[in-house]
């Protein structure tokens, strides 16, 4: 445990495997493609429970899933291939977004090799939602995307949110991260691009196979369970800030 003080705690439950692991992060953002990617990838992978980060940050409350009540913030890990993957039931406020950076540096960051992060982007057209561009922490990382055949970003840009802090704590601690920008719905959650940022972006950098035919046949059903936790957002986001339903701010952030 890093002696740094933070208002964020790593509990592990389980080993890992022998091999250093590569971090995938699914916390709920723009289109909640993160989310509903990772969440997948948990699933079809049948990951083990690794661990939970609390924090006094984390909004007040419990989530459950199958009658068990579980952490919000929750970490699993699989051995073949290595992957760890860092999920949320619930997008988090502001205020929690330094010290889960904080926390996953000096708590997780150890224990893997590299880190690949995911953000959503709003689409300006419906050609152009799945669009995936990608941007690294050091050179090496960088070369890794060429050979896995992602587009790299050229232009100037910015991601902030949860995933750009967490980028950030990565790029000053000279750990190696991918950021993975994916172009999705402006205000849906959106299943598709998800599935286009597995199928073109994650399974040749990670290399493994991952099925995404539910991503198609269940993408209404996802979407309305997405929507909920969106909406649960911006009630948050709401008490937080002291604003109205008619609140202009934005849904994913």
């Amino acid at each position: 445990m890093s002696q740094r003080t933070t208002s964020a705690s790593f509990e592990q439950v389980a080993d890992l495997p022998e091999e250093s692991p590569t971090l995938i992060e699914g916390m709920p953002g723009h289109g909640l493609v993160a989310a509903i990617a990772v969440d997948q990838i948990t699933a079809q992978l049948d990951l083990q429970h690794y661990g939970n980060i609390a924090s006094d940050r984390f909004p007040p409350v419990v989530t459950f899933e199958d009658g068990l009540v579980q952490d919000l913030v929750r970490v699993y890990v699989g051995a073949n291939p290595s992957v760890l993957t860092l999920e949320s039931d619930l997008a988090l406020p502001q205020s929690a977004f330094e010290p889960l950076s904080k926390c996953v540096l000096d708590d997780l960051a150890p224990a893997f090799e590299r880190a690949i992060f995911l953000a959503g982007a709003p689409a300006n057209s419906e050609e152009q939602v799945g669009e995936v561009i990608g941007v690294a922490t050091t050179e090496p990382l960088l070369a890794e995307l060429h050979t896995a055949g992602v587009p790299v970003a050229e232009d100037l840009g910015a991601v902030g949110g949860i995933t750009g802090s967490m980028v950030r704590e990565c790029y000053h601690a000279d750990v190696p991260a991918a950021l993975l920008v994916v172009r999705s719905h402006p205000f849906l959650p959106d299943p598709t691009a998800a599935k286009s940022v597995i199928e073109n972006a994650l399974e040749p950098l990670v290399e493994f196979d991952i099925d995404t035919t539910a991503l198609d046949e269940q993408a209404d059903e996802i979407q309305q369970r997405m929507q909920q936790i969106a909406e649960q957002y911006q009630g948050m986001v709401d008490q937080e800030t002291g604003q109205s339903e008619s609140s202009t701010v934005g849904m994913y952030q």
